[in-house]
């Protein structure tokens, strides 16, 4: 079957514009013809490429992603399915494949590095340097994924550097993670093979980083935002960048992909092929992806936008099918496998009340927008000999819940959420995906807990008369409703959260970076109160 698409062909190669016409035969661009007699004024250039995202994030399984994202221009993403891995080990990276291949969207996956993500967290499975090796050679995945032990790497941890040997073995490419990290550390880092990086908050590290070969990839998701502080890289170190989500819930995801940075970047007035280098070419040269770039030969993978200001996406093609059109998705919607894994118990106020030991208490400081807190003091109050949230400090309480087995929570205290009442839930949790909730009484706290045991997984918003429930039945982790459902509901409970009293941006996004260990300063997994600075448990009492 023959195709030919007329109009102005962005050749983002030899950084060209010219008028013209492409022909296609079974999804392969066959032949492409400059001609200044087509007189279609439409532009047609390669798809955009998400250089690193957790599919999981945006509480959608990848066929329904897939939908989601193709309207935006995304013709592939570079996945680390790291987050249902943690849950579901093998058996997670292997449904994500197997979803993922039931539609047109181009999806390269990685082999989750640090599943369990550390030690000091339960998670539901765990990822062997055996498990990562029959990954690898079975489904041909591109690279490892996000190596976020780097204490791991840095003391030469035996388990760490086996994983990374076995990359480097079969000559994969190696995903970094390494927040903060300057000086001897990082070149030490950079010299395990680890070639890229999305952790990056200011531009000084990632100029460091760049210096050591580490690639940075320019990160706007839903909670770390830091596209503003990095952009810069695009013109100045366009080889050594590239554009990614990393993680966005479905509210957001339902706006608009790297699209939006596309068109930021072209607003502040970057280099139109500058921009499009880094959505397009760059993530397909530095991982080897089987994506066109609209060269003879390519598969016909090719967005056609309205003109170079506003950017609206017109039509999409992957390997030369028409995937969208004005408005319209030809991806058709497909019930997903519902896997999980689930054995919490419901819990009592009891449960979760703690006896206060001192009259003061270290307190996580969540920062909006940043995956990375403050570890502050702040005085306990204290009633009937137990330690309770204090709405006029705004000091609330923070637990933990292990949803693997039977265990006990884990009990800190938190700054700046802000809720004057209720509480918020979910088992979106980073990165063992335990119950997470916060909350401004204890009643609301097990009102919330308790609603998302019943329904194996989910986001909640309660008070002490009521809750309010997203399900997510796949690994506790995605919904099995289509995305504008999905990101309705999501929003639903987004303005609930905020009538309790919150003013973060992405309330449930923050919360669910508050378990993740990896990232300092202080986060609380369910083994208990975690200096990430120090990789060490720390009282709750000072």
């Amino acid at each position: 079957m023959s195709t030919i698409l007329k109009g102005n062909i962005l050749d983002i190669i030899n950084r060209t514009i010219k008028k013209g016409y492409i022909q296609i035969d079974n999804g392969i661009i066959k032949d492409i013809v400059y001609t200044d007699e087509v007189d279609d004024n439409t532009f047609i250039m390669p798809g955009f490429i998400d250089a690193h995202v957790h599919i999981e994030s945006s509480m959608l399984p990848p066929s329904e992603f897939a939908r989601a994202v193709v309207k935006f221009g995304t013709v592939a993403v570079v996945s680390d399915p790291h987050e249902i891995a943690n849950v579901l080990g093998v058996e997670g990276v292997e449904y994500m494949i197997t979803n993922a291949r039931r539609v047109p969207l181009k999806f390269f996956f990685g082999v989750p590095s640090c599943v369990p993500a550390t030690n000091f967290e339960t998670s539901g499975a765990k990822i062997t340097s055996e498990d990562i090796e029959i990954l690898f050679k079975k489904y041909n995945l591109k690279y490892l994924s996000e190596m976020m032990n780097y204490p791991g790497v840095i003391y030469e941890d035996p388990d760490v550097i086996d994983k990374i040997d076995i990359a480097r073995k079969l000559n994969k490419k190696i995903d970094g993670h390494s927040p903060g990290f300057i000086g001897d550390n990082l070149q030490k880092y950079a010299s395990f093979g680890i070639s890229t990086d999305h952790e990056c908050f200011t531009y000084s590290e990632a100029l460091e980083k760049i210096k050591y070969g580490i690639k940075v990839l320019i990160r706007e998701g839903s909670a770390a935002k830091n596209f503003d502080v990095l952009s810069k890289l695009i013109a100045e170190h366009n080889n050594m960048c590239m554009l990614c989500s990393d993680d966005l819930h479905p509210d957001d995801l339902i706006k608009g992909h790297i699209n939006l940075l596309v068109k930021k970047a072209l607003k502040m007035g970057f280099d139109l092929f500058d921009v499009l280098s880094v959505a397009c070419l760059r993530p397909m040269e530095h991982y080897g992806l089987n994506v066109g770039l609209l060269r003879i030969g390519d598969p016909a993978d090719m967005i056609i936008v309205d003109d170079l200001q506003n950017f609206n996406i017109l039509r999409t093609y992957i390997d030369g099918k028409l995937i969208f059109e004005n408005g319209v998705t030809y991806i058709s919607p497909f019930i997903s496998e519902k896997l999980n894994i689930f054995e919490a118990e419901r819990i009592t106020l009891e449960d979760i009340q703690i006896e206060a030991r001192s009259s003061q208490i270290n307190v996580i400081k969540a920062l909006d927008g940043e995956l990375i807190t403050e570890k502050i003091i702040c005085d306990a109050k204290i009633v009937n000999n137990c330690v309770v949230p204090n709405i006029e400090d705004d000091v609330l309480k923070l637990v933990v819940y292990n949803r693997y087995k039977k265990a006990k929570p884990a009990i800190a205290f938190i700054n700046n959420f802000k809720l004057k009442k209720g509480a918020i839930a979910s088992t979106v949790a980073h990165d063992s995906h335990n119950i997470i909730a916060v909350g401004a009484d204890d009643i609301s706290l097990i009102n919330a807990i308790n609603a998302i045991i019943d329904s194996k997984g989910g986001l909640c918003v309660a008070t002490s008369a009521e809750s309010i429930l997203l399900p997510l039945p796949i690994a506790g982790l995605m919904s099995a409703m289509d995305y504008p459902s999905t990101a309705n509901l999501y929003n639903k409970l987004t303005e609930k959260a905020k009538e309790l009293g919150t003013d973060l941006q992405a309330p449930f996004m923050t919360l669910s970076f508050m378990a993740l260990l990896v990232i300092p300063k202080l986060k609380l997994s369910d083994k208990g109160l975690f200096d990430g600075e120090k990789f060490e448990f720390i009282d709750l009492f000072v």
